[in-house]
């Protein structure tokens, strides 16, 4: 489902004890990431929105914002950074992470919403934090589809904390709606997003912010990095247009596979 996790499954670490397996049969071994579809999921067009807007015409991003924080009932804010994430909340995508810093993060200039349902644990300990902080964090367990999308739309980063992710995809949501993803680098994660170090910003390649230890304090800090650009708000446009111009259509990845096909196809045999 991406290259870097075909290559991560070929350990012991997320191999569950087929790794041997896989590098013996490595030259076989193919990722291909999942593809968006860009119908359903488009700023621009989604039809699940009331507010479209593009990396050239952004208006329609600060009016979803508003329309965010009043459905999580929070203040309206445009310029407090909204964070988001919406997935299974169980250790897998890092939600114990992001309860580890809860504390800390509250101190700072900055509203947090979250959409999901996972391990009892999680979502009682998210239930408790919303409740001592009601007027900076906004929970809805379960599911909603018309919620995702405003929470896209609306949202200025998007948490996805990782411990392993075959490919992922609301951070390819993320980077269509111009909601910059703070991931861990693994699995499709690290093969969708590049980090806003100096380099990358100073060559305009940047599409969020990436960490790499598994632990609060590097998601702390990741986070931070985020904070500390958004206080620079031409170089997070920046950023954003940069990461709106990303395709992970399924276009694309139909085209990789084809590629693959016909890479394997007998010389002289009929294409796909």
């Amino acid at each position: 489902m991406s290259p870097t996790y075909a290559r991560e499954i070929r350990t012991p670490e997320f191999g569950c004890g087929l790794d041997g397996l896989l590098n013996a049969r490595a030259e076989a071994l193919t990722g291909i990431l999942n593809g968006a579809d860009y119908t359903q999921w488009d700023p621009a067009s989604d039809p699940l929105l009331r507010h479209h807007f593009s990396a050239a015409r952004r208006q329609g991003k600060a009016a979803n914002k508003a329309v965010l924080q009043e459905a999580f009932g929070l203040p309206r804010d445009a310029h407090l950074p909204l964070l988001a994430h919406v997935g299974r909340l169980v250790e897998q995508k890092g939600i114990d992470l992001l309860l580890d810093i809860l504390p800390e993060l509250m101190r700072r200039p900055l509203q947090l919403v979250l959409l999901g349902s996972g391990q009892k644990k999680l979502e009682d300990a998210l239930r408790a934090a919303q409740a001592a902080y009601p007027h900076r964090l906004g929970l809805h367990i379960g599911y909603d589809e018309p919620l995702a999308h405003l929470i896209e739309a609306g949202a200025d980063a998007f948490l996805m904390p990782s411990r392993f992710e075959p490919c992922g995809l609301n951070q390819i949501y993320s980077l269509r709606y111009g909601t910059l993803p703070i991931v861990r680098r693994t699995g499709g994660l690290a093969d969708t997003v590049v980090d806003a170090d100096a380099d990358a910003l100073a060559l305009g390649t940047a599409t969020g912010f990436v960490f790499d230890a598994a632990t609060p304090a590097a998601l702390l800090a990741a986070i931070d990095r985020a904070l500390a650009l958004f206080r620079r708000p031409s170089a997070w446009i920046g950023v954003m247009q940069t990461a709106m111009a990303q395709d992970y259509s399924w276009a694309r990845s139909a085209q990789r596979y084809l590629d693959l096909y016909r890479s394997l196809s007998p010389a002289g045999g009929p294409s796909p």
